[in-house]
């Protein structure tokens, strides 16, 4: 059968398995639901239904319906294996761990790029642009950042700021995500752990206090910032203000500096082929910047009456 994508839009998503997700805050599958409403068909894919025959990407697609509805969210509608450039867009939506699997799920799609398949994120940026590291291109929005292996580096660096935050650089969720403080008795345990004893890269920032207001995510379409953020408070006690850490999600407007810290790094998203990120800022400081597969669509579009995914889409539908 030979594809043509005049017919009925399409678009594909990679993602982590369907039924296991959480709806209420689910990026990926307010990014379905709006694909949905243009009826548009989807087609959805894990990582292990990839797969490279000689030079051309190919997947296993199962066609899938998606509603609001928490009992029976999905259902599977009809299944094919074809060449990934068939689709005209794709949405790699895998969450991290960043893997070589994951690096090597990108070699595929960078293949289906080459024959005219449009990824969201392109995939070498995916590659290029580690969500930790990536900040460091924009100095003057970061706090103090280190990335080393070394014991004594990061002692150095504790000495100079009193107080830090060390994180692997290839976590989400707040996983692994330590607050150190000045003669920490835990600091070598801490850093061996997170260096597995020398033997990998971790990144160490100084210690923001305003974090007690919220860690804020940012979200940015095509570069522009969507005017609202998820200030992510920290559960009493508790440093991460990660949801899936425990943390409150309160929805508050841009500040002044918060779309200045978005002029500063939209305009590199777009040249990167980045249509879809996430800048996770505390106070006046970017920290992360997150592209594999930011969150945080449903709970701005609730709070405020918002339509992401639907720009989102609109976006895709007009190229």
């Amino acid at each position: 059968m030979r594809y043509d994508r005049r017919m009925q839009r399409e678009i594909g998503v990679v993602m982590d398995p369907i039924g296991s997700i959480k709806i209420a805050k689910d990026s990926t599958f307010a990014m379905m639901l709006a694909a949905d409403r243009r009826q548009w068909r989807i087609q959805y894919m894990e990582l292990s239904d990839l797969f490279l025959r000689d030079d051309r990407a190919w997947a296993r697609m199962r066609e899938v319906r998606v509603r609001d509805d928490a009992a029976r969210w999905y259902r599977f509608c009809g299944e094919q294996t074809r060449p990934l450039d068939t689709l005209p867009v794709i949405l790699m939506r895998k969450d991290p761990p960043f893997d070589m699997e994951y690096i090597y799920a990108t070699y595929l799609l960078e293949r289906a790029q080459a024959r005219g398949a449009r990824i969201i994120n392109d995939p070498r940026s995916l590659r290029d642009a580690n969500e930790k590291v990536f900040t460091v291109q924009f100095p003057q929005c970061c706090p103090p950042t280190l990335v080393t292996r070394r014991q004594a580096d990061i002692a150095e660096f504790l000495a100079r700021h009193g107080e830090i935050i060390l994180k692997p650089l290839d976590g989400m969720g707040g996983l692994s995500i330590f607050r150190v403080q000045a003669a920490d008795p835990n600091f070598h345990v801490v850093v061996e752990t997170l260096t597995d004893h020398g033997s990998r890269f971790c990144m160490a920032q100084k210690f923001i206090p305003e974090i007690t207001a919220g860690d804020k995510r940012i979200l940015l379409l095509d570069g522009e910032p969507v005017p609202y953020a998820l200030a992510r408070i920290p559960k009493p006690g508790e440093t991460r203000a990660n949801l899936v850490a425990g943390g409150t999600g309160v929805g508050q407007a841009l500040s002044e500096r918060d779309r200045w810290i978005a002029s500063q790094v939209g305009p590199e998203l777009r040249r990167r082929g980045i249509l879809f990120a996430g800048l996770d800022v505390i106070g006046d400081y970017l920290t992360e910047i997150n592209i594999t597969s930011p969150t945080c669509i449903r709970e701005l579009d609730t709070r405020f009456e918002l339509d992401i995914a639907g720009d989102l889409m609109a976006k895709l539908g007009d190229e």
